[in-house]
């Protein structure tokens, strides 16, 4: 009776307390973004815990005493709002608040405990649930979180995205590599830092400079028609809310580096990454190189890195400001690799190069970049963008073992040293202007330039001269019997400017009862005008008299004394003409100019529609001159590219996405020109008759938003691809890799799966995830992919090319059937500014092909890989945090191996790379 008794007192209080609340609500619109709603921002009454988070569609509610308030709205980059107001018992009121950089009060004056961004998890699944096509968008706190360095490691934390291992930065999306990729910054182009590639190597972007990346794996309209992987573009970070400065500094090793007593790097280079060294003057008359062929060396390969980052803005008159943030970071690396190498291994599996290779690797990254937003006023804002990079690669190689089967079986000796630097600058303007309540318009132009340079490669190449006999590996020769380009020095020089432009005007017509914009029309020009510069001489070295040579002092004969002495001769292909030092060369234009039609319609609140049309006209002109041909050709088209999304939405957590496109695959300007480019255990040249791919891409999708949880998503996907290019070896004695059209017609198959849970409202609904949070991620993709190969086909439209393929049909190459990512994170906070979090992130891509089976033997495939990766931060206190990160804990073997031979062609460890980080805010 007693315990009775107390029941009915404790509910008769609550509902004596509850008539002496009222009820807050509203809905919070985001100015910036063109009164869109705000979600995930911060409402509270001053000076207690009492509030609530908004919504996904920005509405908020909470219950709040009788008397008179003053509530606080908070939104992660924007000024904080104070409103004071009175409710009375049991009153319903009604706050409806406008968020924006330039209004409010700072938000130095008041203490906020958490608040989200725009580049938060939550903020952008709310853009993955709203978005018409199917994309997905990692932000600056899923970077911070998994303890991302670069771009290129971020895109591959995306369902059905993998890097290749060793690929200068290769994505592949959906089984599609380089070439059906398309890069680009605030939307506008980006050029490649390499002439083997399409799209810009993601290694060399700072996360620091990043506060989205947008990955879209459906085509519509507005985007550059030459993609049917993804179109990957990045979002460069601004300054919004108060002044800022951030230090960071690190340090780390890799274990399989830290573990030689001697790390070896080439001469000449130094420690920040800017070296360039030139050709020397009158250098076929006279041995004069700066730099010696002798390796300096390292007793403690340490990696390093800083950062400084800071942001603010300048109040002007009236609702004029201007905002500036600006990053400076470098960032360098050590790295150690050993295992086999083998080149031409033949149908019976006798590889006609079986080596031994030690390689010693020195990156570094330098990024600077300031961003600048000019407010003119509520309806027109400016931007300008300015960001430099240098990024450089060292490779220092040594390999021992059979060079040619049918010469010796002796140890013989491959030194190849080579340096590579690339130098990026990219300018940008970029205008936003509301002409009206239902007309916008948007603009950008930039200027991109990039310098590519390989300067001074060195390659030595020593002969063991006993081979089979007694003293077989206890002398090392410079041979005459060797290929003069066996012993050489390489300079190469790859200049590409790039203009580009765009303009688009988007009209909202069509107002529906809750007078919202139902539909939007929009109507654009995109532009881009190329002019690409690729020099390399070679400087070949003809041995005349044969001398006993270490390995350990390479300049005890390659010097001048032994030049001007007569025992060796430097030459080039072109030696005996006029100008034997005229540079083998390849000079390119590019235009690209388009117009397109955009429909958005929403037929009612649960069915959307996104249809347009592209019509793009390419041109694209190449002269070369090489040692393989001299020449000229052209390839001029034009597309006319539509596209078509659907989403239903059958309640408020989920959306059905459909869509369907046609786009197109341009062949490179290094694949179209006739040139070699020699490694040492294979050839690749260029073939210009090469032609474009026409591609159709269809996409089924699910998704599923549950409150407060996350997201879970299924996709179905099929790509048909007419005349796809790949890479084989030709049917030649040489045994040359080139590119052709190789069929008719390619196709992927394949399914997405993606979960991101927040696991705490599993078990708790009133979690709030403020104080503490655990989240679970996984994306898996299975493809199936297949392509016909014809040998009369290649033969029929390419001159002097022939193919042998092994198998009339294969899988397409870089293309992985199965790939997978994990990722596991907690997050605790004690107190204000001490929290600790922990991240655990995992990834597995299988088996993929690297170059087409010939001749009989098999593809070469790259095994399976896998990647486990440690990170942990911690808050220590308002201005310092620490981080400790382990990667590729694992450590497997990687491995490339030529089927049916069953032959290891390469292989190697990476090597655990452990590291340390402390950031100081100001």
């Amino acid at each position: 009776m007693k315990k009775f008794l107390f029941i009915i007192f404790i509910v008769f209080s609550q509902i004596a307390s509850s008539q002496d609340k009222g009820i807050l609500k509203g809905l919070l619109t985001d100015k910036e973004a063109n009164n869109e709603t705000l979600p995930f921002a911060n409402v509270f009454l001053k000076g207690t815990n009492i509030g609530a988070t908004t919504d996904f569609d920005g509405n908020y509610s909470f219950q709040v005493p009788a008397g008179t308030h003053t509530v606080l709205f908070s939104f992660l980059g924007y000024k904080t709002v104070a409103k004071t107001f009175t409710v009375v018992a049991a009153q319903t009121l009604v706050l409806n608040q406008i968020m924006s950089a330039e209004e409010g009060v700072g938000l130095d004056e008041i203490v906020i405990k958490t608040s989200i961004g725009k580049e938060s998890v939550s903020a952008l699944l709310l853009e993955q649930k709203k978005a018409v096509v199917l994309k997905t968008t990692i932000g600056a706190e899923e970077l911070s979180k998994k303890g991302i360095s670069n771009v290129a490691a971020a895109v591959t934390k995306a369902s059905g995205v993998s890097k290749q291992e060793g690929g200068a930065g290769t994505i592949f999306v959906r089984g599609l590599g380089d070439r059906y990729n398309f890069t680009t910054l605030n939307g506008l182009p980006l050029p490649s830092n390499n002439p083997s590639f399409k799209n810009i190597n993601l290694d060399i972007f700072s996360t620091d400079i990043v506060e989205v990346v947008d990955i879209s794996k459906t085509y519509s309209a507005n985007q550059y028609g030459d993609f049917s992987g993804a179109s990957i573009n990045i979002n460069s970070k601004e300054h919004r809310g108060n002044s800022k400065l951030k230090i960071k500094v690190g340090s780390g090793v890799n274990a399989n580096a830290s573990k030689n007593s001697k790390f070896l790097k080439q001469d000449g280079t130094d420690y920040f990454g800017f070296s360039n060294d030139k050709i020397p003057k009158n250098v076929l008359s006279g041995y004069n190189y700066d730099t010696n062929l002798n390796a300096s060396s390292i007793n403690q390969p340490v990696n390093s890195n800083f950062s400084i980052l800071g942001g603010k803005r300048f109040d002007l008159e009236g609702d004029k400001y201007l905002s500036i943030f600006t990053t400076l970071s470098f960032e360098s690396d050590y790295s150690y690799k050993e295992g086999v190498a083998r080149g031409g291994v033949n149908a019976q599996g006798l590889a006609n190069q079986d080596l031994f290779l030690e390689s010693y690797g020195y990156n570094t990254n330098t990024t600077g970049m300031a961003n600048v937003s000019f407010v003119v006023n509520n309806a027109n804002k400016l931007y300008y963008n300015v960001l430099f990079i240098n990024s450089t690669t060292q490779n220092l190689e040594d390999y021992k073992g059979l060079l040619n089967v049918f010469d010796a079986t002796g140890e013989n000796f491959v030194r190849r040293a080579t340096f590579e630097r690339t130098t990026l600058l990219v300018n940008q303007l970029l205008g936003k202007h509301d002409l009206k309540d239902n007309l916008d318009v948007t603009w950008g132009l930039s200027y991109n330039r990039i310098n590519n340079v390989i300067p001074d490669r060195q390659q030595t190449t020593l002969f063991d001269p006993a081979a089979n006999e007694e003293n077989q590996g206890k002398r090392l020769i410079a041979s005459s019997s060797l290929s003069t380009a066996d012993t050489h020095r390489y300079f190469q020089d790859l200049n590409e400017d790039e203009l580009a432009g765009n303009i688009e005007a988007i009209l909202d017509f069509s107002k529906d009862e809750e007078e919202s914009f139902r539909g939007k029309v929009s109507l654009g020009y995109n532009g881009r005008i190329k002019n690409v510069n690729f020099e390399a001489t070679q400087i070949n070295t003809n041995i005349i008299n044969e001398t006993d040579v270490s390995p350990d002092d390479l300049d005890s004969f390659f010097n001048s004394q032994k030049f001007n002495a007569g025992d060796f001769q430097l030459l080039t292909f072109r030696s005996g003409q006029a100008d034997p030092l005229k540079p083998q060369l390849y000079i390119g234009e590019q235009f690209i100019n388009a117009v397109y039609s955009n429909l958005e319609y929403k037929f009612s609140k649960k069915l959307q529609m996104l249809v347009g049309v592209r019509g793009e006209a390419i041109n694209q002109f190449i002269d070369y001159d090489t040692s393989v041909d001299v020449g000229n050709n052209k390839l001029e088209e034009f597309q006319i590219l539509p596209s078509l999304a659907l989403k239903y939405s059958p309640n408020e957590s989920s959306n059905i996405k459909f869509a369907a496109s046609k786009t197109y695959t341009l062949p490179q300007f290094k694949e179209r020109a006739p040139f070699q480019y020699v490694e040492v255990t294979q050839i690749k040249i260029g073939n210009q008759f090469l032609k474009s791919s026409t591609d159709y891409n269809l996409d089924l999708g699910f998704e599923y938003f549950p409150e407060k949880l996350g997201v879970v998503s299924f996709t179905t996907f099929g790509k048909f691809i007419q005349n796809p290019i790949n890479e084989f070896v030709k049917a030649s004695a040489t045994n040359d890799i080139t590119f052709a059209n190789t069929g008719a017609l390619a196709t992927v198959f394949g399914a997405e799966f993606e979960l991101k849970l927040n696991v705490l409202p599993l078990f708790n609904k009133d979690a709030d995830d403020k104080d503490e949070k655990f989240s679970f991620g996984l994306n898996a993709s299975f493809m199936q992919t297949n392509q016909d190969l014809d040998e009369d086909k290649v033969r029929n439209e390419n001159p002097g090319i022939s193919a042998d393929f092994t198998d009339k049909e294969q899988r397409l190459t870089g293309a992985s059937d199965w790939l997978a990512n994990a990722d596991v994170t907690y997050f605790k906070e004690f107190k204000e500014n001490l929290n600790v979090q922990a991240t655990l992130t995992f990834n597995y891509a299988s088996d993929r092909i690297y170059a087409l089976g010939t001749n009989n033997r098999g593809n070469l495939v790259d095994s399976q890989t896998n990647s486990l990766d440690f990170i942990f931060k911690s808050t220590i206190s308002r201005n310092l945090e620490l981080g400790f990160s382990v990667k590729n804990i694992l450590n497997p073997t990687i491995e490339r191996i030529q089927e049916t031979q069953n032959v290891v062609v390469n292989s190697y460890n990476r090597g655990v790379n452990s590291g340390f980080s402390l950031s100081y805010k100001f």
